[in-house]
């Protein structure tokens, strides 16, 4: 039996630097919004698993692994990636292939009309997700209008002051959906293992959102608050501290480390006092996310509420076009800076 829970609408969520001060469109074309992927190694260039760097345009990352596979006659989960990266964009990406004790199919013929390898190399371990330094972007916004004067201010700002960590609206689906798929999963609906890990990174993610979106709109997103803990800045290494003192209030006024949020799951809080209340008053509101992400097993894990954005550059080609490139840590989104200037 189900019970029939309400539906979750995304909100929008409170913006750092004030409203955007301009419209426009991203993704006009894929060359708009190019990205590369930065591995954190460099692969040793013998071992049994080949390391390729693809260029695809509009396909999706699961799309070209599949065919990765089908075309080195070996099971899907012998080819491996990174990350996922956008669908409609041009993406340098990185995959690995597992051929043990055998040579390399001429990968020239797996290319097609939108997908290029671009390099090939040898390593002794598979790639596993998350082990990139960092993405790098160069975004054209099309049909750009607006105020340019608060348009370069709010630019000038996230390249001092950094952006929220917000997950993009991608994370969520077509309209959010992916919220409301992960309800209904909770209830009982019978879904695919790759749908499954979809949905649930969509609650967790929900959650996060809805708890930064808290933090921004009482301007201590980039604050230390007592009970909070606190990510170093490009390291998986955290904190906590009951009360923030000095040197914890000058590593987040230099950046060098940022307060951080749940990834909803099973475990600890890892928070107490201010930051602890907090956050079990936005995951009250949502009970029945909280406990099926539960019963589902998923670990909980924490996450920066603020990103750094490095090497920001822009330029307004002509009028009506601007251009930004900048490079994010691994599992930032770049529409997270792009909704700060304009609305679609």
């Amino acid at each position: 039996m189900t019970v029939n829970t309400p539906s979750i609408e995304l909100a929008i969520w409170p913006y750092v630097y004030g409203q955007p001060s301009g419209s426009g469109k991203i993704r006009s074309c894929p060359e708009d919004f190019m990205v590369n992927e930065h591995l954190s190694f460099e692969p040793s260039g013998e071992g049994e698993h080949v390391f390729l760097l693809v260029q695809k345009v509009g396909e999706n990352t699961d799309y070209v692994a599949r065919q990765l596979a089908k075309f080195a006659k070996v099971r899907q989960r012998d080819v491996s990636y990174a990350g996922l990266k956008d669908r409609h964009a041009v993406t340098t990406q990185w995959f690995s292939v597992w051929l043990p004790g055998k040579v390399d199919p001429d990968w020239a013929d797996f290319e097609t009309e939108t997908i290029k390898v671009l390099q090939t190399i040898r390593h002794a371990r598979k790639l596993k997700r998350g082990v990139l330094s960092g993405n790098s972007f160069k975004i054209i916004i099309r049909q750009w209008q607006g105020d340019k004067d608060i348009t370069l201010g709010q630019l000038e700002a996230m390249k001092k002051e950094g952006i929220a960590n917000y997950y993009g609206s991608q994370r969520f689906g077509h309209a959010g959906q992916n919220v409301n798929k992960a309800l209904a999963l909770f209830q009982g609906a019978r879904v695919g293992r790759e749908q499954r890990s979809l949905y649930l990174s969509a609650a967790r993610s929900f959650l996060f959102n809805t708890i930064l979106a808290y933090r921004v709109s009482h301007n201590c997103w980039n604050q230390a608050l007592s009970g909070d803990t606190y990510q170093f800045d490009l390291s998986h290494s955290f904190f906590k501290s009951e009360q923030p003192d000095a040197e914890i209030n000058r590593r987040i006024a230099s950046k060098d480390m940022h307060p951080t949020a749940t990834l909803w799951g099973r475990g600890e809080y890892g928070v107490c006092a201010d930051a602890l209340a907090i956050e079990q008053q936005v995951l009250e509101a949502y009970p029945a996310l909280v406990q099926g992400l539960i019963n589902c097993a998923v670990d909980s894990d924490r996450r920066a509420l603020r990103v750094n954005v490095q090497e920001l550059q822009w330029q307004f080609i002509d009028e009506t076009s601007l251009e930004l490139s900048f490079t994010l840590p691994p599992g930032s989104y770049a529409t997270a800076l792009i909704r700060e200037i304009i609305t679609d």
